[in-house]
């Protein structure tokens, strides 16, 4: 038994961040490769049973990881990112989840023909469109911030009211359907929520105080939180069930409003987020490869269809359009969110502990349940993995140009590449806190920040959606590695360049790890000074010829002058100090030369 949970959570782990990767070369939405596995390895060939190989851990699992990802999603949060559209946001987490608890449940109760206490207990659980499946969708879609902050935030926030109205709906039914349960019953209800928000905050703070009277080591910061994170779920489930998601949400919260005092919080959030990632592909081939076939079968009748395409159609557009009636949000952007809701995580373990008391309690068409959930999960996060990229572009609400390129620091060999990256039509941004060294950029036409891009509003006020690689180029060594340890977070280490400021420095970096040298720009005879110097003597930035040969390293080629990077197709690669680029046939080495 042990051998075959050994064998179950490894092969589960293994295929959960394959299908993560799989799905990044493929460029398809991460959850429907994930789910796609989950099947092949569950129900269709029947060659894992995580529920069976599991056993008594299967579901205090799913639970913990689900509660480790709400924290990281809603400590993630910030209210800044909403300033402009903070109404469109209450409006929508407000009255958009009421209507379409309401709309949801008739419709489960007309279409799919559940009881009408059955209808409004699932009803108000499909109001959630959690972190699970709407971040990886928005971090593919590269949306707009404004429209990206709408839909992150209500998944964020939403995803506990989803449990806790069904929650209200199940306690709600029973009182009206037992005699011998009064109205005071619902108060235990409402006692339990109010203790979740509090024990959410009262955690919150103290982490932030503890964190703050530097109580704990850096070492330990993480694996501390993550505890307290598990503890308060526990604690919140054994005062009342599916409160736990609502309390770890509250903490995450108050720790991402704590950041602003307390610095030293935020340096936990990339460790958190790298475990959620792990979570979410685990938890998700989980759910799916423990549905039987007789589960899939029932997802393709006709009643089920229905209700999934009035969820999609009428539901979700509905629920959107009225809620945000004259809210700051423009047509376009209402039409997008009014499409995107993917179901994730949340409505499949929650419906499925319904299911089983339902079930015990009697309800006709409890068994229906799971079913349900799972079609209306599958086939939302097919339909708008697939789809939001393309209606995004259409609606101009996402970057259709090529890869672009932010640069820090504005001198005169920044702006000759950045003119040179501009006239290939590759979106490029300089920022500088000079209004002076950037002037010669404006002139060029070239697109400009003028702050310091370390500081709090250029984080929120600056859209990054068009550029997916960083030069930092400035004349300070220490800023330079400052910035670029800032945004590793933002564009990943492979896109994230600098520039070594002096030649003597240049020189010493012969003994550096090769790991390093991928980072550092151009070659050996490449510096700040050096660079701006040959600019400023008459250099320029031009193609070199190449042998006509099929591929060849970039380090065999004997070119004169500073080889700078190599243009393929629509994107742009950098040469390293590493020098391990490979040139192809059709592609284009720029060089900086005096000819």
């Amino acid at each position: 038994m042990e051998q075959l949970a050994l064998i179950s959570i490894v092969i589960i782990l293994g295929l959960g961040i394959f299908s993560q990767w799989f799905a990044w070369r493929i460029q398809w939405p991460s959850i429907v490769i994930m789910s796609i596995a989950g099947l092949l390895i569950g129900p269709i060939f029947g060659l894992i049973d995580p529920s069976a190989g599991l056993g008594g851990l299967y579901s205090p699992l799913i639970s913990l990881s689900v509660a480790i990802i709400l924290f990281e999603g809603s400590s993630s949060l910030d209210v800044r990112e909403i300033k402009d559209i903070s109404k469109s946001v209450f409006r929508i987490v407000t009255w958009g989840v009421l209507l379409a608890w309401i709309g949801g449940s008739l419709a489960a109760y007309y279409i799919a023909g559940l009881k009408i206490e059955v209808a409004f207990i699932i009803g108000g659980l499909f109001v959630v469109t959690g972190p699970t499946v709407i971040i990886p969708m928005l971090r593919q879609a590269k949306l707009k911030p404004r429209i990206a902050a709408v839909l992150k935030w209500e998944g964020i926030i939403v995803d506990p009211a989803g449990p806790m109205l069904a929650l209200l709906a199940y306690q709600v039914s029973r009182v009206l359907t037992n005699e011998d349960i009064s109205f005071n019953y619902l108060t235990n209800y409402f006692i339990g929520a109010l203790i979740a928000i509090v024990l959410g905050i009262v955690i919150g703070l103290l982490i932030g105080w503890m964190s703050d009277k530097g109580l704990f080591p850096e070492y330990l910061k993480s694996p501390i939180i993550l505890s307290f994170v598990l503890i308060t779920f526990t604690v919140s489930e054994v005062v009342m069930h599916e409160t736990g998601m609502l309390a770890v949400t509250v903490l995450g919260l108050t720790l991402g409003w704590t950041k602003k005092y307390v610095s030293s919080i935020g340096n936990i959030g990339h460790v958190i987020e790298n475990i959620s990632v792990i979570l979410t592909s685990t938890v998700f081939i989980l759910l799916t490869a423990s549905l039987t076939r007789e589960t899939i079968a029932e997802v393709f009748t006709w009643p089920i269809i229905s209700f999934v395409l009035v969820m999609l159609f009428i539901v979700r557009p509905l629920s959107i359009w009225l809620a945000t009636i004259n809210t700051e949000l423009t047509m376009a952007e209402k039409t997008l969110a009014s499409w995107i809701a993917p179901r994730g995580i949340v409505a499949l373990t929650v419906s499925g502990y319904f299911a089983n008391i339902l079930m015990d309690d009697g309800y006709e068409g409890a068994a229906l349940l799971t079913a349900l959930t799972f079609a209306l999960v599958f086939i939302t996060v097919c339909a708008h993995g697939f789809s939001i990229g393309p209606i995004a572009k259409k609606l101009k609400l996402a970057s259709d140009a090529p890869p672009g390129v932010l640069i820090v620091g504005a001198s005169s060999f920044s702006i000759a590449l950045a003119d040179a990256l501009k006239n290939m039509d590759i979106p490029v941004l300089i920022s500088d806190s000079s209004y002076g060294r950037l002037f010669p950029a404006i002139s060029l036409g070239i697109e400009t920040h003028h702050g310091e891009i370390l500081s709090e509003h250029a984080q929120f006020n600056l859209d990054l959606t068009p550029y997916e690689t960083i030069l930092v180029m400035t004349g300070d060594a220490a800023y330079n590695a400052l910035v670029s340890q800032s945004y590793v977070p933002e564009f990943g280490y492979n896109n994230t360049f600098s520039l070594v400021v002096d030649t003597n420095r240049t020189k010493n970096q012969r003994d550096l790890p090769m790991a390093r040298k991928a980072h550092l720009l151009f070659d050996e005879e490449a510096s700040f000074k050096d660079l701006n110097k040959k600019v400023n003597t008459g250099y320029s930035i031009q193609p070199t010829e190449i042998p006509d040969e099929k591929s060849i390293n970039l380090q065999e080629l004997d070119v004169q002058g500073i080889p700078l990077f190599i243009k393929r197709d629509e994107t742009i690669e950098f040469a390293t100090l590493k020098q391990t680029a490979k040139i192809e046939k059709d592609d284009q080495l720029f060089v900086l030369s005096e000819h």
